[in-house]
């Protein structure tokens, strides 16, 4: 199983409207980079769902549950696409701000890559988030 992050303006499409929905196409992707990433994932990989703007804080973990596909709104098979389902919220938001300061993320791509909207998450990053995210302030 692989991790992975991919981010999301909540005013657009939020971790609430997944759940909602109960399975959704993660879609809007161009930047080459991402595509890459996304043409890498596999069913069963999770994903952490990362709210930007004004929250900038990963709020839960879906699950992939297809197999990467051409955009079907796109003529260009560059731009894949993946199915998601969610699978639950983290029991407290982790702030971009709290990654920043923990040295143990220097090298994630959250950190250095900024404007990258989906990317690999480590297991120990992976499991990082988890344990910052158990810890009540």
């Amino acid at each position: 199983m692989n991790y992975w992050l991919a981010k999301t303006e909540p005013e657009s499409f939020s971790y609430a409207d997944l759940e909602r929905l109960g399975r959704e196409r993660w879609n809007g992707v161009r930047n080459f980079a991402a595509l890459k990433h996304i043409s890498n994932m596999l069913p069963g990989d999770l994903l952490f769902i990362y709210h930007t703007g004004k929250e900038k804080s990963i709020i839960g973990v879906a699950e992939i549950v297809s197999e990467p596909y051409q955009d079907p709104s796109e003529t260009d098979s560059r731009f894949k696409v993946i199915d998601v389902a969610p699978r639950y919220v983290l029991p407290r938001p982790v702030t971009l701000k709290e990654i920043k300061a923990n040295p143990a993320f220097y090298s994630w791509e959250l950190v250095r890559l900024s404007r990258l909207s989906v990317m690999p998450v480590s297991a120990e990053h992976w499991q990082l988030i988890h344990q910052i995210s158990n810890n009540r302030k």
